[in-house]
């Protein structure tokens, strides 16, 4: 018997098992469509986005002050003014911010490959899906990809009371399974929560799916494996497994 194999593999959510970024560009584009058409904007439809698309990645959510479809409405709303000027929009802001949202989901496709592997993963180990984000947004997210039967348990950040990189959120998704950190790997496409998460927490291996082949800061964590492609992550779990049975 082989000693301290790969047991159990957490999965990130976004840009990792589905393609968020493309399915919030797309989402864009039929905003800018509806801008141009039904309000006749020109440039500024461009630049609205833009600017929410801003406001996306600064965002601070903090749920018990306000609910997210309210906060992101107000992106639009915001973002409107400062290109258009005149007075609040609220009504166009909840026409743009559901039009992306709706678009964003209906994109939100767990690729046929994808659930080929995690299909056969599960046949060797335990596969748990840990994602950070706001609870109403991410649970949207798994219904519309629909990938809950492919694993043993799901995690949420916004259900907790830490998120990656916290080490506890990755204690509680062991106990979950009854495993150790030792015996999981973690995998995901952000090496500030993803990675650094799975170093803090101990766990046997980090894998880093960096996409775009972008160069790391020297100050950013380390992971133990790199790839292009949540795909070769088979060949890399067999890769640990060997060296494992090597060492013992």
């Amino acid at each position: 018997m082989v000693l301290n194999r790969v047991r159990a593999v957490f999965f990130d959510l976004d840009n990792t098992l589905i393609d968020t970024a493309g399915a919030s560009r797309r989402g864009m584009l039929e905003v800018i469509k509806l801008l141009q058409s039904k309000y006749h904007y020109k440039e500024e439809a461009k630049t609205i986005c833009d600017k929410v698309q801003v406001k996306l990645s600064k965002e601070c959510f903090h749920p018990s002050s306000t609910c997210i479809t309210d906060l992101r409405t107000l992106h639009w709303e915001e973002a409107i003014l400062e290109t258009k000027g005149g007075t609040a929009n609220r009504k166009l802001a909840e026409e743009c911010y559901f039009l992306w949202k709706s678009t964003r989901l209906q994109h939100m496709i767990l690729a046929e490959d994808v659930k080929a592997m995690l299909t056969e993963l599960r046949k060797e180990v335990r596969l748990l899906l840990l994602t950070n984000g706001d609870r109403q947004t991410q649970r949207e997210k798994i219904e519309a990809c629909a990938c809950q039967s492919y694993f043993d348990a799901i995690v949420i950040g916004g259900e907790q009371k830490e998120e990656k990189p916290a080490p506890s959120i990755f204690y509680h998704c062991c106990d979950l399974l009854g495993l150790q950190p030792g015996d999981c790997v973690m995998v995901g496409d952000t090496l500030e929560t993803d990675i650094q998460g799975g170093l803090n927490a101990g766990l046997k291996a980090t894998v880093w799916i960096n996409k775009n082949g972008i160069m790391p800061l020297k100050s950013s964590p380390m992971p133990h494996y790199i790839v292009s492609s949540v795909l070769e992550l088979p060949a890399v779990l067999q890769s640990i497994d060997c060296t494992v049975s090597m060492s013992t």
